[in-house]
C-alpha cells in the first residue's frame, strides 16, 4: 500500500530507534500506519529495528535540533527522541537538553506547518525527588535544576511547558505523557538502570550493585502496557499531563532479591553511596488515565521480568 493512496495515517516517531520509540513503530505499524522513524543514533541502535519488515516504514538519521523536513502530509507525531537512561543523560547533558528544548521546539513547529497531532514523550522525572506520594499530575515536583539529574529533569520539564503554549497560543493539538519507570525487550545492558542492570549482572555471576540502603522505592510498567496507553492517550482528546505507569510499588532491594532469586544467580547483592538526589520514593497516580483513557497496565511483573530475562539470555550471553 502507498500513503500517497491516502488510506494510511502518516505518523512521524522521533527518537523511534530507542528502548520505547522502536515498540512503539512496531505497534503503529500493526495499527495500519506508515511510520517515519527519525534517530540521530546517539542512543538509539538500528538493531532494535530489525525485525520490522515493513513497506509501511521508513528510516531517517537525523538530529532533531537541527531543521526538520518530511515531504508530504503528517497526521501523528510521537515525539520519543531523548538519551532516557541515567548513564546516556550524564555522558550527553548538553545534548539532552538541546534536544528537550530545539528538539521540542522543531517538531512543534512541524506539526503546526502540517496540522499534525503530537504527543510529548515525558517523564516521572518531572516530580523529581518528591514530597508527595504517589505522585499525581497536580504535584508541580521538586527538582534540583543544578544538580546532576538537572540536565535531563528541566529538559522535560521545558518541553512541557512549550507543548503548552503551542497548544494555546498556535492551537496545535498535543499530549503529554508523563511517563514512569518502564522495562521490556531491547533495554540496553549498561544504561544504568535498576531492572536491566541487575538482569544482567545476576546472568553474569556479577555483584548486584544496590544504591543507599535499597529501601528507595520503584514502579515498573511492562513496555507493551506503557505503548497501549501511550497510543491511547494520542487517540484521546485530553490535553494537560497524564502518568502512565504501574502503580506497584517494590523497593530496589526488594527487586535485586527476585532478580537474584529467579535467574538463580550465585551473585552477592552489594551496597554503593546513592546518587545525588536520587528520588527516594516512585509511584504514579493513574486515576486520570484510569477514568479519561480507560488504560491501566495488565501485564503481570514475574511475566514481563521472564520475557526480559529470556531475551537478555539471548541477545548478550
Amino acid at each position: 500500500m502507498d500513503w500517497m493512496e491516502g488510506n494510511l495515517m502518516r505518523t512521524l516517531v522521533t527518537g523511534g530507534a530507542g528502548f520505547l520509540g522502536s515498540h512503539l513503530c512496531d505497534y503503529l505499524i500493526k495499527k495500519g500506519h506508515y511510520v517515519i522513524c527519525m534517530d540521530s543514533l546517539v542512543t538509539g541502535s538500528l538493531d532494535n529495528l530489525k525485525s520490522i519488515e515493513s513497506d509501511k516504514f521508513l528510516f531517517i538519521k537525523h538530529d532533531i535540533t537541527k531543521y526538520i523536513e518530511i515531504e508530504g502530509d503528517l497526521d501523528y507525531i510521537f515525539h520519543f527522541a531523548s538519551p532516557a537512561s541515567p548513564v546516556d543523560y550524564l555522558r550527553y547533558p548538553i545534548k539532552t537538553l538541546k534536544v528537550g528544548a530545539l528538539g521540542t521546539h522543531n517538531i512543534l513547529g512541524l506539526a503546526k506547518a502540517k496540522k499534525a497531532k503530537v504527543l510529548i514523550a515525558s517523564t516521572s522525572e518531572v516530580y523529581g525527588d518528591p514530597e508527595v506520594h504517589p505522585q499525581n499530575e497536580e504535584y508541580w515536583g521538586n527538582v534540583n535544576p543544578v544538580g546532576p539529574r538537572g540536565v535531563y529533569d528541566e529538559a522535560k520539564r521545558f518541553a512541557e511547558a512549550i507543548t503548552t503554549a503551542y497548544h494555546k497560543r498556535h492551537n496545535v493539538e498535543t499530549r503529554i505523557a508523563r511517563i514512569f519507570n518502564t522495562y521490556g525487550k531491547r533495554m540496553k545492558k549498561d544504561d544504568g538502570r535498576a531492572i536491566p542492570t541487575f538482569t544482567y549482572q545476576a546472568l553474569k555471576g556479577a555483584d548486584i550493585t544496590v544504591f543507599g540502603d535499597g529501601n528507595q522505592t520503584r514502579s515498573f510498567c511492562h513496555v507493551s502496557d506503557m505503548i497501549d496507553g501511550i497510543y491511547k492517550l494520542m487517540m484521546s482528546d485530553y490535553v494537560p499531563p497524564i502518568n502512565l505507569g504501574n502503580p506497584n510499588e517494590i523497593t530496589i532491594l526488594e527487586l535485586a532479591k527476585y532478580i537474584k532469586k529467579i535467574t538463580n544467580s550465585k551473585s552477592k547483592i552489594t551496597f554503593h553511596p546513592l546518587p545525588e538526589n536520587d528520588p527516594k520514593t516512585r509511584k504514579p497516580d493513574i486515576s486520570k488515565a484510569k477514568k479519561i483513557l480507560g488504560w491501566e497496565p495488565k501485564i503481570n511483573f514475574e511475566k514481563g521480568m521472564e520475557e526480559l530475562i529470556e531475551w537478555f539470555k539471548r541477545i548478550f550471553f
